[in-house]
């Protein structure tokens, strides 16, 4: 096990010194003191699908596009390293110290770290390493439930007599990442979902934390509001604004108090997760519930004319992974980023599901024009569009009238021939002699 190894072992009657935080360090291990509990006393996370034991993983690769790029070149070891040169999709834990940051500007990234090593990105390297890692995954467990090519959540409830605890699990499946991919992990280990996550955020990087079932709400109480699932910018100005600083804080406000500050579906999610109440069970082969893409601008100002290529190109790429994936879906969604690093969505939703790019593309147009006077006075750093509400292609109700004009079959006419001969075999005027910008590895829709 890796010296960095982190665990939060339950140890009855371990004395912590005042002067000390929560966290021990015993050894190589990283230990999260426990209290004797009563035989009596409930669990802190109150809710019957809950398990007793800690036995949810949660499996993060750490800067993974930069740390597959240390793993095949080793003059990048240990060296900061910035993927992708126009804007950051990905910087090591050395360059991140100088406060590198993805999606920042390339020219900012190179003036906080001058001797930043700069790669352009191998996008095929990074998919296979995501599916090595993920065959890692299945051989631990049955119960797999992918976040995105670098993170999944495993459940391990049922393997105690085969396997061992999760604590010995977990690292058991980072040395088999290591050795069978080359790349370091970070695991967290706890009741629910969202304490796994927040521990293994908590234990970046190249670390493993467990939280035990009695010292739940004392692990996460102390966090920095932002540690809670949902809370961006906006939200902890909001809660900072207040004297609201860590989780303890906004568990000691009431649902109404919350609802009343940032609105009934924020207020009730918050309320939540900050008592650790997230009944959440790891599903399997759960199709996507959005399709989306997006695209980062850097920080030059660019022309509505460039804004609106960059919007067509999204919108051609997510309708066409619908179409494959045989879904279709109602409400567009178009996200936003500004240069001070705040963002805003706007959202429509069709009277019918559709995968036509004709129809996304009218309706991302028109949400573009209505955030227009925002991006002329705040600058835009990214674009991205999603379409939500999904359904089977074939569970579409016809409607009448029936459209003369079918967009489907020219559709499905360019889909053939991008598959038979490459996306860039047909492509729209207005985006000849434009750079199409990258195509990310994704688990499958």
């Amino acid at each position: 096990m890796s010296t960095n190894a982190r665990s939060a072992v339950s140890k009855p009657r371990v004395e912590r010194p005042k002067a000390q935080s929560a966290c021990l360090l015993i050894g190589c291990v990283r230990a999260f003191p426990s209290r004797e509990v009563r035989r009596t006393a409930r669990p802190l996370c109150e809710h019957m699908f809950v398990r007793d034991e800690a036995t949810i993983l949660h499996a993060d690769l750490d800067a993974f596009y930069a740390s597959v790029e240390q793993r095949d070149d080793p003059r990048l070891r240990a060296r900061p390293v910035i993927v992708g040169g126009g804007v950051v999709l990905a910087a090591s834990y050395e360059a991140k110290a100088y406060g590198i940051r993805t999606a920042m500007g390339g020219r900012q990234a190179r003036h906080l770290c001058p001797q930043a090593i700069v790669v352009e990105p191998r996008m095929s390297a990074y998919s296979a390493a995501s599916k090595a890692v993920f065959e890692v995954f299945d051989d631990t467990t049955p119960l797999v439930e992918g976040l995105s090519i670098d993170e999944a959540f495993l459940d391990v409830g049922g393997l105690g007599r085969v396997s061992g605890t999760p604590f010995d699990i977990a690292v058991r499946l980072r040395r088999k990442v290591l050795e069978r991919v080359g790349l370091p992990i970070t695991v967290g280990v706890a009741r629910t979902k969202f304490l796994a996550k927040v521990a293994s955020g908590v234990a970046k990087p190249d670390g493993l934390l467990v939280v035990p079932p009695d010292r739940e709400l004392a692990f996460l109480h102390p966090l920095p509001v932002e540690r809670l699932w949902g809370v961006g910018a906006v939200t902890a100005e909001k809660l900072r604004d207040r004297g609201i600083t860590t989780v303890g804080e906004v568990a000691e406000l009431s649902q109404a108090a919350l609802v009343s500050m940032l609105g009934r579906a924020s207020g009730r999610h918050l309320h939540a997760l900050a008592h650790n109440r997230d009944p959440r069970p790891v599903l399997v082969g759960r199709r996507r519930g959005s399709v989306g893409a997006q695209r980062a601008l850097g920080l030059r100002r660019r022309s509505s004319e460039e804004i609106d290529a960059s919007l067509v190109t999204l919108v051609d790429r997510v309708t066409r992974r619908m179409r494959a994936a045989g879904r279709v879906g109602r409400t567009v969604t178009l996200r936003l980023r500004f240069d001070d690093f705040s963002r805003a969505t706007r959202s429509h939703t069709l009277a019918r599901a559709t995968a036509q790019t004709e129809t996304i593309l009218a309706t991302a147009r028109e949400l573009l024009s209505t955030a227009t006077p925002m991006i002329e006075r705040q600058g835009l750093t990214l674009v991205g569009v999603a379409v939500a509400n999904l359904d089977r292609h074939g569970a579409v109700q016809l409607t009448l009238p029936f459209d003369r004009h079918d967009a489907s079959a020219l559709d499905a006419a360019l889909d053939e021939v991008r598959e038979r001969f490459g996306t860039a075999a047909v492509t729209r005027a207005v985006l000849l002699g434009r750079d199409p910008g990258l195509t990310v590895p994704l688990l499958p829709d």
